[in-house]
This record gives structure tokens, sequence and C-alpha cells, in this order.
């Protein structure tokens, strides 16, 4: 017997079924959907279509979404691990009565006439926060969004994934063989194009369900209130970090001072050969490289390309730049080499029971409180509330330990009222205990 949750019929109408029945698990806090065992797609429903090069197609492309009806599925496909932007390289769209649109973004200045034509619909997308800020580099910028896999992480989903997703709810298993394959080769492969067009072809059918999940947990209202902060500010790019070559893979390993100049040397050497030629930090000169010649401090060129990761062709030619700016490193005076960067919020947690084993005490009592707060609501603690918030409340409590107080504490550092709604009276009670 095939049991169906209960959303609208016509959604699961799409649903193929074939002959063996499995079960896949609905949120944590509902009854698992069982359906017949999925069925691999793998060509779009109306084709592959052409990806939209020219303004008169672009053109075509826009009146055609905008005269559609209903929530636009949104995703962009980038090359991550091959170029050193995270510019999108191709942007596909979906809304009923318009079919899906691929976009090429390079033959245009911006898409703005797009964002818009359909800014009063809501856009749908995956994982939101990894595509909004080279999507908002096009001028693409939702006024309201719904991101699957986050509704999918407050209804309790354990697997996330957009391939997991379609599985689970929609009985349907997408190949995800090409999610990293670099998306600035020209032409793209007719294979590259039918998974991108796969990418949005079911957001839409996978947002009404689980809009339906989150609205039978009682849960529709913080999903509200977590698009509407990623539509606020989900497009802003990281902040930039003070010191960025510090996350060299392996810099643990590194020791004294002059190692860690050579360290940085080499780091802002790369990044600058990588933004030039536009290619990913690592395939210029990995990070395991740097990280031996650090400790190494080969003298010469000979020494140099007998490390592992410097005998490579392309990093061989660039040999003269690696000894440059190790002996920058070697002859940097003491008052400029690397010091502790300043401490920014709490220190370690890992510090706290040496440093202050009261604030200790508390951040394992509001840690407590958080883990069983998220499993009574079926919830990840993370996305209960971000770890950063219970640190610094932790750290540095608000004078008055009132429900109020610590409300105000939490909003402060960036909570949503349904957060501190579900945490703060437990926090404040946890933060009073001597």
């Amino acid at each position: 017997m095939v049991v169906r949750p209960s959303v609208p019929g016509t959604l699961w109408s799409k649903v193929t079924t074939l002959a063996q029945p499995t079960t896949c698990a609905a949120g944590s806090g509902g009854t698992p959907y069982s359906f017949q065992v999925p069925v691999p797609l793998t060509a779009p429903r109306d084709g592959t279509p052409e990806p939209v090069t020219t303004p008169a197609d672009l053109d075509t492309a826009i009146d055609a979404l905008a005269g559609g009806v209903g929530p636009v599925a949104v995703d962009a496909e980038r090359a991550s691990g091959y170029r050193y932007s995270q510019r999108a390289y191709l942007v596909q769209l979906r809304r009923a009565g318009a079919g899906t649109v691929l976009i090429d973004p390079l033959p245009f200045a911006d898409l703005r006439e797009l964002s818009e034509r359909i800014g009063d619909a809501e856009w749908v997308l995956h994982a939101a926060s990894q595509d909004l800020p080279c999507l908002a580099e096009l001028e693409l910028r939702p006024q309201r969004l719904f991101d699957t896999e986050l509704a999918a992480r407050l209804a309790g989903f354990e697997r996330v994934g957009l391939a997991a997703l379609t599985e689970q709810l929609l009985g349907y298993t997408l190949d995800k063989h090409h999610s990293a394959a670099d998306w600035s080769t020209r032409p793209l492969p007719e294979t590259w194009l039918a998974y991108a067009a796969l990418d949005v072809e079911l957001l839409v059918p996978l947002r009404d369900l689980l809009a339906a999940e989150l609205d039978r947990q009682g849960k529709a209202g913080w999903a509200e209130q977590e698009f509407a902060a990623l539509a606020a500010s989900g497009a802003a790019p990281p902040r930039p970090r003070p010191d960025p070559w510090r996350r060299t893979s392996g810099i643990h390993r590194v020791r004294g001072q002059r190692a860690l100049a050579r360290v940085r040397a080499l780091w802002y050497a790369r990044d600058a050969i990588a933004a030039r030629r536009d290619a990913a930090p690592g395939r210029v000169l990995p990070d395991s490289a740097i990280v031996a010649a650090a400790d190494i401090d080969p003298p010469d060129e000979r020494a140099l390309l007998a490390i592992p990761g410097f005998g490579g062709r392309s990093v061989r030619r660039l040999a003269r730049t690696w000894l440059a700016a190790l002996t920058e490193a070697r002859e940097l005076p003491a008052d400029q080499l690397p010091t502790p960067p300043p401490q920014e919020g709490p220190p370690p947690p890992h510090r706290w029971a040496e440093r202050d084993p009261a604030a200790a005490a508390r951040l394992g009592r509001c840690r407590q409180v958080v883990t069983e707060v998220a499993a009574a609501n079926a919830l990840p603690p993370e996305n209960l509330i971000s770890p950063d918030h219970i640190r610094r409340l932790a750290w540095r409590p608000p004078e008055e330990l009132s429900l109020a107080a610590v409300s105000a504490a939490l909003a402060g550092y960036g909570a949503r009222s349904w957060q501190a709604e579900l945490l703060a009276a437990d926090l404040a009670e946890a933060l009073r205990q001597p």
C-alpha cells in the first residue's frame, strides 16, 4: 500500500510509481512518507532549453517569466574550485506558464530588468545563502523567498540536500554528478544544461510540500522570519577577514612567528596570481605546499622545487615569485612578524575553564538548554540559535537576568523573535543558577 502525506493530491500526480514500495522518513515530527521506488529523473519535462545569450532572447525570456504565475524557482551555477571569483556562470529559472529558462550571464552587464519584472513573486531557492551573493552581482535580488533546504532543516529532516529531498518527498532521484563541474566552460555541454534545468524542475512542488509540513508542525511563522532575514541580508558579500591567510589548511602545524610570516608571504603572492588569472588559489599552489615551504624555508630554487606541490610545470615557472616571497619573510624586521590576532568576542570555549570557570559553567548550562529545546521542537540546534549567540550570552550575561533582558541580548546578536521566544526564559534561568 502506498501512503502519501496529507498534501494536495495534484502534487503527487507527478510521481511515477514503480513496482517495489519503499519508505522515506519525513520530518522528525511527522509520519514517514511512503511511496514506491523513486524514479530517476534524467531529462527536463519540456526538453533542455538553449541558454539565453542575446539581448533579444533575454527580452523574450523576461516577458515569459513576468507573464507566468506563482513562485519562481531560481538557481545559479558557479565555478568554485576552478575560478577565483564566485560569480554565476549560469542562471536557471522556472515558473508556471513560462517553463524553464537558462541564462548565460556572461554577455550581459546585469539582469536588473529581470529582477524588476519578477520582483513581486516569491523566489524559491535551495540553500539560498550560497546563491544570493552571486545573484546580487547580477542585480538579481528577491524581495521575498522560500529556501527549501532551510525549510527542511526547520521541519526536522535529517537529509536536506536537494537530491535527498526530491527523492523523499517527490519520488524522483536527481543526478548530482555535475554539481562540482567547471561552469565557466564554454560552450556548456548538453548534459550539463539538462542537469541545470533539472535543478529548478522540482523546486516549486518541493516548496509546496515543505510549506505544508511546516504548517502542520506549527513552524510556518518561524520559517517566514528566517526567509525574511535571508532576503534582507543574504545577498551581502562575506565580511572580509582581517588575516585571511590564517585560514590556510594545515597552518596549525606551523611553529614560530618567522614561519608564519612565510605562510603569509606565500599566501598573498599566490592570491595576487590567482586573482589576476581568475583561477582558484588552490589550483595555483596548494595549501600543503605553502605549509611545507614555510616549515623548510628553502634557500634556493633547487630546494624549493624538491618540496611536494612545487614540482608542476606552472608552479615551477613561478619559482622566482615564491622565492621572493620567502626572502621577504626572511628579511622582515621582528616588529613586523605576525602576532596573535586581536580577540573579537569570547575566547575559544576550550579556554574558558581556565580563564573564567563560572563562565564555563554558564556555557555548559546554556548549551544544555539549547540541546533540550531543539530536541523538543525537532530542530537542529544550530538552526534553533547560532552557537556564537550562546557563547556571547554566557561570557558576558546581561546585568539583569530577566526574560526581557535576555531576549534583548539575543535580539542584539541577531536572533529572530521566534528563537528568543523559545529560549529566553530557560536561558535566563540557566544564567541565574549559581
